[in-house]
């Protein structure tokens, strides 16, 4: 793939300045394109413009924002193969999962658009009570206001999908700020939004430092700040602006547990299998991928064995193979701290059974056990292709381990009893829990999102666009209700 110029996108118009960025290949340094840094002027332009489009946005029937979010869908999907290149160029992302990202997106985007001709509200009457005769409510729901939609660079085209297209459906303006690591891929999704007959202010998309984004988050015509991306960030916006509507998507160490009724040898088989290949997927760099791994002591050995065979056929290369399974971090200082991590909890007693090297941007997928307390690799979120192995003596004690993190998102749970299953939902303090599958699963249109530090709010579509607006209460007098 050539290197090109990728311009920003302010109000719907193409738009570059004087200062330059180059976006190079996690894996092997080359330029994948060039970016400009938003001026001033054009970030005001583009805040004054969503300020000014809100009323008349929010007004747009239903078809032209659902046509809207038809025509993404439907580019996505014919450009995919070089969306799909081009996410995994800029993010080292390996190839075959850049494909799957760009699938996950068509269907954001289609989901969006379905949800945008169902967006309706509801009738409630009010003569359920004396004095309240003849009089009948319509609730509906509207837009907060224009929205900053920060996004992360670990998924380039789909958590920007979970911002733009919730915001699109319900006639909310959004204001897109790609992570500074990997933009390019928002900013060919704005080349796609330009081509629709959306208002202009109804988006934009702007390669900005975070000095500008400080400024941005803080900014009154923006009472709505979507973020996805570190710990210490977002709960750092949320304390910056109390009174704005804020959503956070934000990190965790994610945990499966594998019941003592799980021991059938087909199903450990599947579930070592899907451990292995989720904990190392995009090189661990997901907030949902497996971090920690706890096994009733009657199943250890061969899950064990089972995971390490696994990880093992697992191979690391250039993002650009189609064989590939573990590509790199997104740079090298990432990966510095992981492999810092992991001799950190090796110099605590941790045994390293697979992996722990690195070279360049690229860890080993790697295995550890006994783990000691109070090792980030347990107590933090890696980020990294790094799982840990912890034996318990009962599934109770697996679920109160899984609960002594600061974190909350989502975790795994493979067992056969429905008993087991409702008991991890009741008392696991996570967003979701997962029966018979890794804490990786997400479904694009199902809620997703997480208690304690992993932030708070939903996304997935419909939740999200619920997230996005409040309710507005019309009142009828004088009706006559069947």
């Amino acid at each position: 793939m050539s290197a090109k110029h990728f311009p920003y996108w302010v109000a719907g118009e193409a738009t570059i300045s004087g200062v330059a960025t180059e976006i190079r290949n996690p894996f092997d340094g080359r330029i994948v394109g060039t970016v400009f840094e938003a001026a001033s002027e054009h970030v005001d332009a583009a805040i004054e413009a969503s300020a000014a489009v809100a009323d008349e946005f929010a007004g747009t029937p239903a078809h032209v924002r659902s046509d809207a979010l038809v025509h993404v869908s439907t580019r996505l999907h014919e450009r995919r193969e070089e969306i799909a290149r081009l996410i995994s160029a800029e993010s080292g992302k390996p190839i075959k999962w850049a494909r799957v990202e760009v699938a996950r997106a068509v269907s954001t985007f289609r989901w969006a658009a379905e949800e945008a001709r169902r967006w309706s509200g509801h009738l409630q009457r009010l003569d359920t009570d004396a004095g309240s005769d003849g009089r009948l409510a319509l609730i509906q729901r509207v837009p907060r206001g224009p929205i900053l939609g920060i996004a992360p660079f670990n998924f380039p085209l789909n958590l920007v999908a979970h911002k733009v297209a919730p915001a699109l459906a319900v006639g909310a303006p959004i204001i897109v700020k790609p992570a500074p690591a990997t933009p390019l891929t928002s900013l060919v999704l704005g080349g796609m939004l330009a081509e629709t007959s959306l208002p202009a202010g109804a988006w934009s998309v702007l390669t900005v430092s975070n000095d500008k984004a400080s400024d941005m988050v803080v900014d009154p015509r923006l009472p709505v700040v979507s973020f996805t991306g570190s710990v210490p960030v977002g709960w750092s916006i949320r304390e910056l602006v109390p009174r704005k509507h804020v959503t956070l998507e934000l990190g965790g160490n994610a945990a499966v547990v594998v019941c003592a009724d799980w021991a059938d040898e087909e199903k450990q088989e599947y579930a070592a299998e899907r451990i292995a290949r989720f904990s190392m997927y995009q090189a661990g760099q997901s907030c949902i991928a497996v971090q920690r791994v706890f096994v009733h002591d009657s199943l250890y050995d061969a899950m064990r064995r089972r995971i390490l065979a696994h990880v093992a056929s697992l191979s690391t290369g250039s993002p650009d193979d189609d064989e590939t399974d573990v590509g790199p971090l997104i740079d090298d200082r990432a990966a510095v701290r992981v492999e810092e991590w992991i001799e950190e909890a090796v110099e605590g007693g941790a045994t390293v059974l697979a992996g722990g090297g690195r070279t360049g941007a690229v860890v080993e997928p790697t295995v550890i056990e006994d783990a000691p307390p109070g090792a980030k690799v347990v107590d933090h979120e890696v980020f990294g292709p790094v799982v840990v192995l912890c034996k318990v003596a009962s599934d109770a004690e697996a679920f109160e381990q899984v609960n002594e993190s600061r974190f909350g998102l989502q975790a795994g749970i493979f067992t056969s009893n429905l008993q087991t299953a409702f008991t991890a939902s009741r008392v696991l303090d996570v967003g979701g829990v997962i029966i018979g599958d890794v804490p990786s699963f997400r479904a694009d249109q199902m809620p997703y999102g997480g208690v304690k530090d992993s932030g708070m709010g939903k996304e997935g579509v419909h939740s999200a666009m619920e997230d996005l607006t409040q309710e507005k209460v019309l009142v009828l007098t004088g009706i006559e209700i069947p």
